[in-house]
C-alpha cells in the first residue's frame, strides 16, 4: 500500500484515537481505592537503565518518575501497602539482547531502582520482583504473588515502556482475571506511563529499529482500553 493511501485511510482512526486520549478523565484516589487492602500498585521498569544510564535510557521515561512517586505517597496515605516493583534483571548473555542492546544486567546500577524510589521512607516495604523478559507475568514471582493474594481486586499499573513491558504487564493481569472470570479492576494512569522515541533517521544511523514514541504510546493505550482496561489521565 502506498504511504499516501495508508495515511489517508488511517487518518479518521488516528483522529479518533487522539480525541479519545484528549478526553480521558482524572480520578481521585477515593474513586479508585475502595478497600486499601484489596488494592495493589505494580510499577514496571522504573529503574536506572531506562531513566538515567545505558543504551535504553530515555528522558521521556525519566519524566514519569515524579508523578509515580507522588502516586506512591498518596496511595500509602490512603492505606495501600501492596506496592510491587517489577524490574529487569538480565543475565549477561540474555537472549533478549538479540532484540535490544544489552541493558539492566543483574547486579548493575542499571538494574537498580531509581534513587527517587530508594529515598522514600517506605521503600524497604516495596516488593521487588526481578524479571528476565518484557513480561512480568511469565516465570516471575508476580505469578505466585497473584495466586497468594486473590483478595486483591484493584491493580494500578505504572511504568515503562507503554508498548512493551507495561502493555505486557497490564494485559497479563487483565487477561488472567478474564480467563478466570474474576471481577477485578485494572487502572492505568497515563501520566505515569511512557515509552521511548527513536526517529527513523537516528535509528538508521546507529543500526537500531525505529520507534515512534508518540504514536506507539497512544496506540497501545488505546489497545488497553479496547481490551477492557480502565485508562485514565491521572489519579489525583
Amino acid at each position: 500500500m502506498h504511504i499516501d493511501t495508508f495515511l489517508e485511510n488511517s487518518k479518521p482512526f488516528l483522529e479518533y484515537v487522539l480525541s479519545w486520549e484528549d478526553g480521558l478523565i482524572d480520578l481521585s484516589m477515593d474513586e479508585v481505592i475502595d478497600d486499601p487492602s484489596a488494592c495493589a500498585i505494580v510499577s514496571v521498569d522504573v529503574i536506572n537503565g531506562f531513566c538515567y544510564e545505558g543504551y535504553l535510557s530515555s528522558p521521556r521515561v525519566q519524566a514519569i518518575i515524579e508523578p509515580i512517586v507522588s502516586l506512591f505517597k498518596r496511595a500509602r496515605e490512603a492505606g495501600v501497602e501492596n506496592i510491587i516493583l517489577s524490574q529487569d534483571s538480565h543475565d549477561s548473555d540474555a537472549l533478549e539482547f538479540g532484540a535490544f542492546p544489552p541493558h539492566c544486567v543483574r547486579g548493575s546500577d542499571e538494574a537498580d531502582s531509581v534513587p527517587e524510589f530508594k529515598t522514600l521512607e517506605f521503600y524497604d516495604e516495596f516488593i521487588v520482583m526481578p524479571k528476565t523478559s518484557i513480561s512480568s507475568t511469565i516465570d516471575t514471582d508476580l505469578v505466585q504473588w497473584l495466586e497468594n493474594n486473590q483478595h486483591v481486586e484493584t491493580f494500578i499499573i505504572v511504568g515503562d515502556c507503554t508498548d512493551l513491558c507495561t502493555y505486557q504487564l497490564v494485559m497479563g493481569i487483565h487477561l488472567r482475571g478474564i480467563a478466570r472470570n474474576i471481577k477485578q479492576r485494572v487502572v492505568v494512569p497515563v501520566n505515569c506511563v511512557a515509552t521511548y522515541d527513536m526517529p527513523v533517521d537516528m535509528a538508521q544511523e546507529v543500526g537500531a529499529v525505529p520507534h515512534d514514541g508518540d504514536l506507539l504510546n497512544s496506540i497501545f493505550l488505546y489497545s488497553m482500553m479496547l481490551n477492557g482496561v480502565e485508562v485514565v489521565r491521572s489519579i489525583s
